[in-house]
């Protein structure tokens, strides 16, 4: 019999037909069909090849199920607080096209971003606090600039 990888017990139970639910960013998939073993000491999960390739595959899609929503509400959040992409970035302290690239889906925001996005989308009037007191107005910034 073979031992756990992941705490060397010898007590495998082999289970066939079964299902599992795949977890992520608030949402989940059930994958049928899964074969494999378990471990009835720690609870590890051995897949066969197959279940092991369709469970992460399920894994892999709520991974981009959950990008494509987190990209879209930063979207919804900033048109609603009026800003321009630029704006965004610079009060989230990101370069000048980070919103650009979280927006394509080419970047990944930190989750301060996320956070700080979702806390002004409650409270707008933060927004305006914010600006006041971080950073320079846009009309600000260009009277700065050198001539």
């Amino acid at each position: 019999m073979k031992q756990c990888p992941e705490c060397g017990q010898r007590r495998l139970r082999r289970f066939e037909n079964e299902s599992m639910t795949v977890e992520h960013g608030g949402m989940q998939t059930v994958v049928s069909h899964l074969g494999g073993s378990q471990c009835a000491a720690c609870g590890e999960v051995l897949f066969d090849t197959d279940s092991a390739a369709r469970y992460a595959a399920a894994g892999d899609a709520l991974v981009l199920r959950a990008r494509e929503h987190e990209r879209k509400e930063l979207r919804r959040i900033r048109v609603k607080l009026g800003l321009t992409q630029a704006r965004a970035s610079a009060i989230t302290g990101g370069g000048p096209n980070a919103f650009s690239r979280y927006e394509l889906g080419k970047a990944k925001p930190m989750p301060a971003v996320t956070h700080l996005l979702k806390l002004l989308d409650r409270h707008p009037e933060l927004l305006r606090e914010l600006e006041a007191t971080a950073l320079p107005s846009p009309a600000t910034r260009a009277s700065a600039k050198p001539a």
